[in-house]
């Protein structure tokens, strides 16, 4: 336990703290059995201690006035209902509200925005409750505004704002740094299991989920059926579209990328960075450290983890773009013993050159149709597979991943040649192999920059891309 309290301790270094709140204090508490203390061996019976250690330590907040005309509320937060609309959560800072007042949004950079109070809720243990008054210290949430955005300012807009409370300083929404792109499923197994198909409905879902989802960025492209969506790293993506799936869409999603940008004093070109801590058993070090070098990372620290034997930390410094397609393969070098961390450092100089992607090629299907044993029997001797027999595939279509770079085109719906002639051993095969099963993540990280995605209800299915195959022929 100890161990943890020091690690607390660095994290606060590391964030700038000051020496008053590095002098924390520390309660050990346990939510599942409902009790808490100031000693990890003296816990008492109730959750007290830690309620009594949060009235103490902290300090209640200081109002200057409680005034209608003092009202300062930073939303920090949004949600859409689809009766009320979009939803400001903000804490009151000074001042109150009614529902129904005349209120303003203010923001130092953006123009002011003017409106009332429709709907005034307050939280309520799990819930939120409609109020009609609110003063500070409360958090509340608010409708009234179409265009609420975070970092906005609650004040007051009775007799036209001449008494309002000037915008507090704004907090800043994390830019997006990885973009794929969604679009409609137009593989010759398309429209088989989805209940949402068409690019109408995949535009409405994508639109309706920035109302609240507000580092999620939608843009339209130059195909009518196709859409970028950025977003703050692959998993924010992959969330989205394994929530879309679960809701009956067919997809088809192209690679991920990242996001450059242009530095305005400088002029150069620069890419996100990730800072990377993984912890691993001291046997696979080695193997952490070549694939990280390989991504162009740069190592920060290293070094054993206290409180827990034979594991080992390695921190680094890795560009987004490295970051695209290596959980998968820290996983595979140290045989899935790996806790991978990884968040947002800061926009750097760009890399010159291309970052090592996967070093195997793919097996495709050499043409339409329902794939069998015997045609399975021989594709595996040319690397691992990801379906069985049974399962149909189409040309162009990711059967496998090749063991050599380079892809290779498979026949693998060859039937056996039938014969009048019998022997005892006629029936005898090899036997195969069982196929990889993988998951949205893993196919994400897999496809190249020429492959794509299909993703419906049940299946994940990866081919080559036909704009681009047909490209590189006409060349």
């Amino acid at each position: 336990l100890q161990a943890m309290v020091d690690k607390v301790f660095d994290l606060f270094v590391e964030l700038d703290a000051s020496d008053e709140q590095t002098d924390f204090s520390v309660v050990y508490a346990s939510g599942i059995n409902g009790v808490a203390g100031l000693e990890p061996d003296a816990l008492g019976d109730d959750m007290g201690p830690l309620f009594d250690t949060v009235m103490t330590a902290i300090d209640p907040p200081k109002i200057d006035s409680v005034e209608s005309d003092a009202l300062q509320a930073m939303v920090a937060n949004i949600d859409y209902d689809a009766f009320k609309g979009k939803m400001g959560v903000a804490r009151i800072t000074n001042g109150s509200v009614k529902n129904g007042q005349a209120v303003a949004l203010c923001h130092p950079v953006n123009k002011k925005k003017v409106g009332r109070i429709t709907n005034l809720f307050t939280f309520d243990n799990l819930g939120q409750k409609e109020v009609e008054k609110a003063a500070a210290g409360e958090i509340i949430m608010f409708s009234g505004f179409p265009d609420i955005e975070i970092g906005d300012t609650l004040v007051t807009n009775e007799n036209g704002g001449a008494n309002a409370a000037e915008p507090m300083e704004p907090i800043a929404v994390e830019q997006p740094t990885v973009r794929m792109t969604l679009g409609v499923n137009k593989s010759p197994l398309a429209g088989r299991e989805g209940k949402f198909l068409t690019s109408r409905m995949i535009r409405d879902r994508l639109y309706k989920e920035t109302d609240r989802n507000v580092a999620l960025n939608v843009e339209e492209t130059e195909s009518a059926d196709r859409y970028m969506v950025s977003g703050r790293g692959q998993l924010h993506l992959t969330v989205l579209i394994e929530t879309m799936r679960r809701e009956g869409f067919e997809l088809e999603v192209g690679p991920p990328s990242v996001i450059y940008k242009e530095n305005e004093e400088t002029g150069d070109v620069e890419e996100p960075w990730e800072s990377v801590e993984v912890r691993v058993p001291e046997e696979y070090v080695g193997g952490v450290v070549d694939l990280m070098n390989q991504r162009k990372g740069e190592l920060q620290d290293m070094g054993i983890e206290e409180g827990a034997e034979g594991m080992s930390v390695v921190k680094y410094l890795v560009p987004t773009r490295g970051m695209l397609g290596l959980r998968s393969n820290l996983l595979t070098a140290t045989r899935g013993t790996a806790i991978i961390d990884s968040v947002f450092d800061s926009y750097r100089l760009k890399i010159k050159g291309e970052i090592q992607g996967r070093d195997k090629g793919s097996l495709l299907a050499f043409a339409d149709g329902t794939c069998t044993s015997f045609g399975l029997e021989g594709a595996q001797d040319r690397g691992k597979l990801f379906i069985s027999p049974g399962e149909d595939v189409y040309k162009g279509m990711i059967v496998g991943i090749h063991q050599r770079p380079g892809d290779l085109e498979v026949n693998i719906c060859k039937a056996k040649a039938l014969t009048n002639m019998r022997s005892a051993n006629k029936g005898i095969t090899v036997g195969l192999t069982s196929a990889i099963e993988n998951s949205l993540d893993t196919c994400v990280e897999y496809i190249a920059a020429d492959e794509l995605l299909e993703v419906t209800p049940t299946k994940f299915r990866m081919a080559k891309n036909p704009e681009m195959q047909t490209k590189r022929k006409k060349k």
